[in-house]
């Protein structure tokens, strides 16, 4: 008798021709969902993940099928007892998360020179980003220090619409130190990290000498960006968006 295809074989067979692994804004924009007879094809796919033996977490957002774990991980260079690896791994993805949240919504992204060839899973952070320097949108000092930040949006007139920071495992108030010296343009601050960090962030924010910035700066933990990344693929892959 014929294994019967299913809405997991679908997915399995998706991630497949991806190499075995996805994130989840991936399998949005790809999975042949016209068959499935349901209204919620996305949250389908969330809970297919989150359920299912056939697929294990890498990152939040990011998939893979457990039949190619070996391959996956060796391809990511990611090895539970190589912190440095794994650290590595880590702050290029969420960067990579920021670049293409901050190119569906059609702003200029921009990460630092020094991070240009980082791996954001199968692409340089560089060939996902779509400027290769700042503007001088400010005194030169100012500019140079900005080019430190880890990702920037900037606006069509290329003047910055957010800051962002990733924050694995350093001390968070290097960033609030870069932030401080971009308070006058009172765009969004963000620092982005594992949600267990956040009483560390409360902590280092309340200082006094941050009051002027800490109603620009916002905390954003790992799973809170990665969903933002899925629900952005959702809304392009929706019907209704033209």
């Amino acid at each position: 008798m014929t294994k019967k295809h299913t809405q997991v074989d679908d997915i399995i067979e998706t991630m497949q021709k991806n190499g075995g692994y996805a994130t989840l804004a991936y399998l949005n924009q790809n999975v042949d969902t016209s068959t499935w007879k349901t209204k919620t094809p996305f949250e389908s796919i969330r809970c297919f993940l989150q359920r299912r033996n056939e697929f294990f977490k890498i990152q939040p957002g990011l998939w893979a099928l457990t039949d190619y774990r070996e391959t996956v991980l060796k391809k990511f260079q990611i090895k539970e007892n190589e912190k440095e690896q794994v650290e590595t791994f880590t702050h290029a993805y969420y960067q990579g998360l920021i670049v293409d949240i901050g190119n569906m919504r059609k702003l200029k992204t921009y990460v630092p020179a020094q991070d240009k060839n980082k791996m954001f899973l199968d692409k340089k952070l560089g060939e996902i980003s779509t400027m290769t320097d700042i503007p001088e949108f400010t005194y030169p000092k100012i500019t140079n220090r900005a080019r430190t930040i880890d990702t920037i949006w900037f606006n069509e007139r290329e003047m910055p619409s957010a800051f962002y920071e990733v924050e694995h495992s350093t001390n968070i108030i290097n960033s609030l130190n870069k932030f401080f010296e971009l308070q006058d343009f009172r765009e969004r601050f963000c620092i982005v990290a594992d949600k267990k960090r956040k009483n560390e962030f409360v902590d280092k924010i309340s200082q006094s000498i941050y009051l002027p910035i800490k109603p620009l700066v916002d905390f954003i933990d790992y799973e809170t960006l990665a969903g933002q990344h899925s629900k952005m693929s959702e809304l392009f892959n929706s019907p209704m968006v033209l």
